[in-house]
């Protein structure tokens, strides 16, 4: 009686010590969990069939601390000197709840400049933009509400691109998360700083992560020149009364971004009179009413919307004014 119990007392150990084992995934066995195994033996010495119970093994899995950080953005975000953001998405890859310093660094190697990093903020509405005034802004040392294993957080990084980037150069920027209970090589452990007071062992991630979000300048310039020519009642070039004004305007968009909502607008001069009838867009006519299509006049000017323009659009207006007699 005495050897079985010996032997049966051996084996609970070694299952625990497989379960232990499988526990470090991060969708893995909870932190805290109980694992509780007791084996049994069954034998019979000639008066029958008796069995007999080893000891239970209780083990409490220990809390692992792994993390990732992605980049939501599915390519360098187009901006302008002044205001942008990048997303980024936090999970807590552990398999207990924990919460994260956030850090940034926008002195990436191989920046064409540097941003200035104005804050972090996290998408309190859950709708995957940032809203001023409403996603709150972190206050240092930025850190996350706790998350629990699995949970995922967006996060958006503020920054100022300077006056001095010009067009199509690129800047990058780092969000870097850290586990608030700690960081460093894969198996470190913090002696009972986990969940409900079991160790907290970093995982393969060492706790911490990073990602890079990127910018693109797109600087657009808008160029408009006007032009006329004059052709007057006995075919000639002179500017009398009754003669013909057409007047030209060309539209040239120029840089990697795009114009948008760019509207032409032109004032009937003093002692002329529009030419109903005559506004045209790329050699395609207009009508005067506002409708549908691009372009508008009346006595007092001439409009036409071009819409969203990138660069490297080029448009010409043209109308008649006839100077009065």
């Amino acid at each position: 009686m005495t050897r079985v119990e010996t032997r049966i007392g051996l084996i609970p150990i070694v299952l625990s010590a497989a379960l232990a084992a499988s526990a470090a995934h991060a969708e893995g066995v909870p932190a805290g969990t109980l694992i509780e195994n007791t084996a049994q033996a069954s034998y019979d010495v000639g008066n029958g069939v008796e069995t007999v119970d080893s000891n239970t093994v209780t083990l409490k899995v220990d809390e692992l601390l792994d993390v990732t950080v992605t980049s939501l953005d599915a390519a360098a975000v187009g901006t302008a000197p002044g205001d942008a953001v990048l997303t980024f998405e936090l999970t807590n890859i552990g398999n207990g709840p924990e919460a994260f310093v956030l850090t940034t660094n926008a002195a990436v190697s191989g920046n064409d400049f540097d941003t200035t990093v104005d804050g972090i903020a996290v998408d309190t509405n859950g709708n995957g933009v940032y809203d001023p005034g409403i996603d709150e802004v972190l206050t240092g040392p930025e850190t996350t509400a706790i998350l629990p294993a699995d949970g995922n957080l967006t996060v958006f990084v503020l920054v100022t691109v300077p006056n001095t980037a010009t067009d199509s150069q690129q800047s990058s920027v780092q969000l870097i998360a850290d586990a608030v209970t700690g960081s460093g090589a894969p198996g470190t452990t913090f002696g009972a700083q986990g969940e409900n007071g079991v160790d907290a062992v970093v995982g393969t991630t060492g706790a911490d992560d990073d990602a890079t979000g990127s910018l693109i300048v797109g600087v657009t310039t808008v160029e408009l020149v006007k032009t006329g020519v004059v052709s007057d009642p006995f075919g000639g070039t002179s500017a009398v009364p009754g003669a013909i004004i057409t007047y030209t305007l060309s539209a040239s968009v120029s840089g990697s971004g795009t114009a948008t909502a760019l509207v032409i607008t032109d004032a009937i001069p003093s002692g002329t009179s529009y030419q109903f009838g005559t506004l045209a867009l790329d050699a395609a006519p207009l009508t005067d009413a506002d409708d549908t299509d691009a372009g508008e006049a009346d006595a007092t000017g001439i409009r036409v919307d071009l819409g969203n323009a990138p660069g490297g659009t080029d448009n010409i207006i043209t109308f008649d004014v006839k100077i009065d007699e």
